[in-house]
C-alpha cells in the first residue's frame, strides 16, 4: 500500500498534480476538496463542517489502508505552524505505516503570482465549487499565507520518502512524472 501526501500552499497544484499521477499510476486521488465541498453546502466554513471533513476522511483512510488497492494520493494545505496539522499528518501515516503500508511526501511549492493565476484557472474552479467565488479565494489564499507557514524549513521534514518540488514552471504531468520516478510508483 502506498499513501502519497502532496501538500503546500493554496493553488499550488496539488489536485492537478494528484489528478496526473492517478493517470500514470494506479493510485486513487482523494483531493482535500472533495470532503470541503461536500460539506461547504450544509456547513458553510464552521467548526461542524471541518469536524465531520476530518472524520470522513479518516474513515476512508482507514479503509483504504485496509483495503488490497494499490495506494491512495491526498492533497493538503500542511499549516508548519500549527501542532494540529502535524498531529493530523501524523495520524494519517500511523493509518497506513501499522498496516505496512509506505508513506511518500511531496512538497510543492511556487511563486506566489504563479499561484494567483492558477487561483483563476477553470479546470481549479471546476472541481472545486467553494473557490469559484475569486475575490474571496484570492483573499484567503493571501491572508493564509501570511498567517501560516504553508511550506517547510529546510530539512523540516525528516522522512525517507520525500521530495521537494518547485513546480512554478512544470506542468502537472511533468510534475507528476518525477513523482513517480522518485518513489517508483
Amino acid at each position: 500500500m502506498k499513501f502519497v501526501l502532496i501538500f503546500g500552499p493554496q493553488a499550488v497544484g496539488k489536485m492537478s498534480v494528484g489528478q496526473e499521477l492517478e493517470k500514470i499510476t494506479d493510485l486513487k486521488l482523494f483531493h482535500n476538496h472533495m470532503t470541503i465541498d461536500l460539506l461547504h453546502t450544509f456547513f458553510g466554513f464552521e467548526e461542524e463542517m471541518w469536524r465531520l471533513s476530518d472524520l470522513f476522511r479518516r474513515e476512508i483512510f482507514t479503509s483504504v489502508a485496509n483495503s488490497d488497492m494499490y495506494g491512495l494520493i491526498f492533497t493538503y494545505v500542511w499549516a508548519f505552524d500549527q501542532q494540529a496539522d502535524w498531529d493530523f499528518v501524523q495520524n494519517v501515516c500511523e493509518t497506513f505505516e501499522s498496516r505496512g503500508g509506505t508513506v511518500c511526501f511531496v512538497e510543492l511549492e511556487a511563486e506566489l503570482d504563479e499561484r494567483l493565476t492558477r487561483n483563476k484557472h477553470p479546470h481549479r474552479l471546476e472541481h472545486k465549487p467553494t473557490k469559484r467565488d475569486i475575490e474571496q479565494s484570492e483573499y484567503n489564499l493571501k491572508t493564509t499565507m501570511q498567517e501560516h507557514r504553508l511550506n517547510s524549513n529546510q530539512d523540516e521534514i525528516k522522512k525517507d520518502h520525500y521530495v521537494r518540488i518547485d513546480n512554478t514552471n512544470l506542468s502537472p504531468n511533468e510534475v507528476a512524472k518525477k513523482i513517480k520516478n522518485a518513489f517508483q510508483l
